[in-house]
């Protein structure tokens, strides 16, 4: 059985991931809390939907509730987080912080503590079931103005590290995606609080930042390599981005041996 959960599937890599997981033939589950969105996908792709708001306690235990009575779960995608501003740690607003860490890493633990018994009893004999998380380049590297961001992405990242070694001796996949910059329609747009024009700069003249349609061909590939393999952390930037704090603006060109741009 191949029945993915994908959370944060109404738009950006949770909607991309949800198209390629369905033309990969998995039958797919995206939860997210817009009902609009979710309807649009279904009618798109034909995967099953769910609402749920995973920072509440009763949402996640209702999607438990739902998937198993519909037949469990494979492999699990927790896609869904987000960042809220670009203050520096003294100016922060605490509740961007609050809002930081119910959905980046208090849902991530809440969704993987109540589907993992739904999890285990996937496995056939010589498979595996997945907990694929998308965190962030944000999660490993600090960069000024992230304070927020990077602190709940570096616990979800310690997290994963913590529950493969709880899992250790069974057959579960814990698999993480770090993505850099990539650019979608919402993230950037919700990080500054609706200021699209904010939102535009920051991929101002960046050439190729990455899209969500390559986070999820890296999600799929990742999910699709043989139960036994198990690719611990996944980091994907576009070559214009050398770190998180280092991004390059305007064309890449070939430099000469003295280190000047032929």
């Amino acid at each position: 059985m191949k029945r993915a959960v994908v959370t944060g599937a109404s738009s950006g890599i949770g909607a991309a991931t949800v198209r390629l997981l369905r033309e990969h033939g998995w039958n797919v589950v995206g939860v997210a809390r817009r009902a609009d969105r979710l309807e649009q996908l279904a009618a798109e792709t034909g995967a099953e939907v769910f609402v749920a708001d995973l920072t509440k306690q009763a949402d996640v235990d209702a999607l438990r509730d739902h998937l198993a009575a519909t037949g469990g779960v494979s492999t699990l995608v927790n896609n869904a987080g987000g960042a809220m501003g670009l203050d520096s740690v003294e100016a922060a607003d605490p509740a961007d912080w609050q809002g930081m860490f119910d959905v980046n890493v208090l849902a991530v633990q809440r969704v993987t503590a109540a589907l993992l018994p739904l999890l285990r009893a996937s496995v056939e004999p010589g498979g595996s079931a997945d907990i694929m998380t998308v965190s962030s380049i944000a999660g490993h590297i600090a960069y000024e103005g992230g304070g927020g961001y990077n602190a709940a992405k570096f616990a979800v990242h310690a997290m994963l590290e913590v529950l493969r070694l709880e899992l250790s001796g069974e057959p579960i996949r814990v698999l993480e995606i770090a993505p850099g910059m990539v650019k979608t329609e919402e993230f950037s747009l919700n990080r500054f609080k609706g200021d699209q024009a904010r939102a535009d700069k920051v991929y101002d003249n960046v050439p190729d930042p990455l899209s969500a349609e390559d986070v999820a061909r890296t999600i799929v590939a990742t999910l699709e390599l043989p139960p036994h393999v198990s690719l611990d952390l996944v980091v994907i930037k576009p070559v214009a981005q050398s770190a998180a704090y280092k991004v390059a603006r305007g064309p890449l060109r070939v430099k000469r041996a003295d280190g000047v741009s032929a």
